[in-house]
C-alpha cells in the first residue's frame, strides 16, 4: 500500500464503525466544555464526567463560579487530580471571561491558550468541539495510534499535530480526531492490545510494530 491508499483506508475503516461519533465529555456549552476539557488532563473521560455534574450543580457559568472559592472548587474536583493547579485555573479563567469577554467563551486560539491552565490541546478541543473549528487536538490515543500507523514518528504531540493535519483532509479533523480516540479505545489500547481486534493496525501498521507485537505474544 502507499501512504496515501493507508491514509484512505485508516478514513474508511473509521467511518464504517463510527459513522456518528459521540464528544466524550459531558458539557451543556463551551464554558462547561472548557472545564470538562481542563479537569480531563491526565485524568480519564470518566472520571471527569463524575465530577462535573457535581461541579456545575453549583456554578456552569463563569459568574457563578468565581462566586465559590478556590478550595472549594479544589474539594470538588479533587477526584480528577492536579486538583491545586486545575482549581486556581477555572477560577482564574472565569475571572477573565467575566472581565475581558462578559462571560463569553471567546472563539480564539489565542485567546483560549492565553487562560491559565489551557494549553494548546484544550484550546484545539474547544474550538473544533464548541465551534466547530477546524482543528486536530491531539490526545494520548492519537498519539499512539498515529505512530502505530505509520503516520507520524512519535517523537512528541506537536509533530504528531503536524503530521495528522498534513496527511488528512482538513474538512475531516473536527470528526476523525474524535474517530480515532474511540478506535484508539476500543480496538487499539496501550495495554491489553489484541492485533485481531485492530484491523487498522494489522493492515497498515509500520512493520516494527507489528514485528514487536508478534515478538511478546509469542514468548
Amino acid at each position: 500500500m502507499t501512504k496515501q491508499e493507508k491514509v484512505n483506508f485508516a478514513i474508511k475503516i473509521l467511518n464504517e464503525i463510527y459513522p456518528e461519533v459521540p464528544i466524550p465529555l459531558d458539557h451543556k456549552d463551551p464554558y462547561t466544555l472548557l472545564i470538562a476539557v481542563l479537569l480531563s488532563a491526565q485524568s480519564t473521560d470518566v472520571r471527569v464526567n463524575k465530577i462535573t455534574p457535581l461541579l456545575f450543580e453549583i456554578a456552569d457559568n463563569p459568574y457563578d463560579m468565581v462566586k465559590i472559592s478556590i478550595e472549594e472548587i479544589r474539594e470538588i474536583i479533587k477526584p480528577v487530580g492536579l486538583s491545586p493547579m486545575k482549581s486556581k485555573g477555572i477560577y482564574g479563567l472565569s475571572k477573565i471571561l467575566i472581565e475581558k469577554y462578559n462571560g463569553i467563551v471567546p472563539q480564539s486560539f489565542e485567546a483560549l491558550e492565553s487562560f491559565p491552565s489551557v494549553g494548546h490541546k484544550t484550546a484545539s478541543v474547544v474550538m473544533s468541539q464548541a465551534f466547530n473549528v477546524a482543528a486536530f487536538p491531539v490526545d494520548t490515543h492519537i498519539h499512539r495510534l498515529m505512530y502505530r500507523w505509520g503516520f507520524t514518528n512519535g517523537k512528541n504531540v506537536v509533530q504528531t499535530e503536524k503530521d495528522a493535519k498534513r496527511i488528512f483532509p482538513e474538512d475531516l479533523w473536527n470528526k476523525l480526531h474524535l474517530q480515532i480516540i474511540w478506535y484508539g479505545r476500543q480496538y487499539s489500547p496501550a495495554r491489553g492490545w489484541s492485533l485481531e481486534k485492530d484491523i487498522i493496525t494489522k493492515t497498515i501498521g509500520r512493520k516494527s510494530v507489528l514485528n514487536e507485537y508478534y515478538k511478546k505474544t509469542s514468548k
